[in-house]
């Protein structure tokens, strides 16, 4: 932050009114905001504070979270669950869109509030965590379905848990003979590093334990994300024996040119994370300023094409309508061409 700004916050900003006087939103922003904050939750860590440049109106970090007016206005195309989890859920918490896998929603709280969720009408602080009762009747699920093989931790954000509670779910998933694998999703390491203690990190060695693996998906959308508190949580998750994968959204004014994802790509890659998935943006109500058309997606991936290592290419995916799933995008390539 530049000079003269206020102090960084020492706890997590949660009200329009928290974030102009922490000098991250403009006074006249605060009533539209107020206006958002009564249907969306807000949400700004102090790790993702330190990293908004309020002096710059095109601030990619601040883009990614602080709430705009704008979120008030849906286009007629946005759909409150536009991955169609709903149809999908078995059981409050589990959702099977894919014969061999399934989610695991624990929780539905995150620590901070991207303002282009696809689950945006449904995470909030009130947390949405399952009660015993729901976590016993999700795993009996998982218990009682052998065609998945692969049980998929999200939220909500699963690395919100305690360590105790953290543990256990994995450990339960991890004992089931058929349950092969294990991923976690999360924004965690990177949007509240401080989270990511020796405990959190040694609750995911219940599934090596158990001789599974178990892959984390750190979601991050810009370069400047990996600052060194969130290289030393991946190292502590790296440590603990998590594979760790990236997954990233393209975004209008936040990633949508070469540059910004050749650093984004290559951030990653010097934190050990490979790129695994580039999200085309999922139409969740009021996210249409994110909107990048999916021509100009491969258009940006076919630029990098020889100038990032393969190690670097992630698969640009878009979810079908009505829980079809992901397909990729492209772009394609003509062999023998150029």
């Amino acid at each position: 932050m530049p000079d003269g700004a206020p102090p960084l916050p020492a706890r997590t900003l949660k009200t329009p009114r928290d974030l102009a006087a922490a000098g991250l939103l403009p006074a006249g922003a605060v009533p539209g905001a107020e206006a958002v904050a009564a249907r969306y939750s807000i949400a700004v860590t102090p790790a993702v504070a330190a990293l908004i440049d309020p002096a710059d109106p095109a601030d990619p970090i601040a883009r990614q979270y602080l709430p705009d007016a704008a979120e008030l206005h849906t286009a007629p195309h946005e759909l409150a669950d536009p991955t169609a989890d709903a149809p999908f859920t078995p059981v409050k918490g589990v959702v099977h869109r894919y014969p061999d896998r399934a989610l695991l929603k624990p929780l539905l709280a995150c620590p901070v509030y991207c303002r282009f969720c696809f689950r945006r009408e449904a995470v909030g602080p009130d947390g949405g965590l399952l009660t015993g009762a729901e976590l016993d009747a999700a795993l009996a699920w998982f218990a009682r379905t052998p065609q998945v093989r692969e049980a998929i931790l999200t939220g909500g954000d699963p690395l919100m848990l305690s360590p105790r509670r953290l543990g256990g779910m994995l450990g339960r998933l991890a004992a089931l003979p058929h349950i092969e694998l294990l991923r976690v999703h999360s924004r965690v390491p990177v949007a509240a590093p401080d989270l990511v203690t020796e405990a959190l990190a040694a609750a995911l060695e219940t599934a090596q334990e158990r001789g599974k693996p178990l892959y984390l998906c750190v979601h991050a959308n810009h370069a400047r994300e990996f600052t060194p508190a969130a290289i030393a949580a991946l190292a502590r998750l790296q440590r603990a024996g998590a594979v760790l994968l990236g997954q990233s959204v393209l975004l209008r004014g936040v990633n949508d040119s070469a540059a910004a994802l050749e650093d984004l790509f290559r951030a990653m890659l010097r934190a050990r994370v490979k790129p695994y998935y580039l999200h085309q943006l999922d139409p969740a109500p009021g996210t249409a300023r994110f909107a990048v058309p999916v021509e100009d997606g491969r258009a940006l991936l076919r630029a990098l094409r020889g100038r990032v290592t393969g190690l670097a290419w992630p698969t640009y995916v878009q979810e079908r309508p009505a829980g079809g799933g992901k397909v990729p995008l492209g772009p394609e390539f003509s062999p023998g061409a150029g």
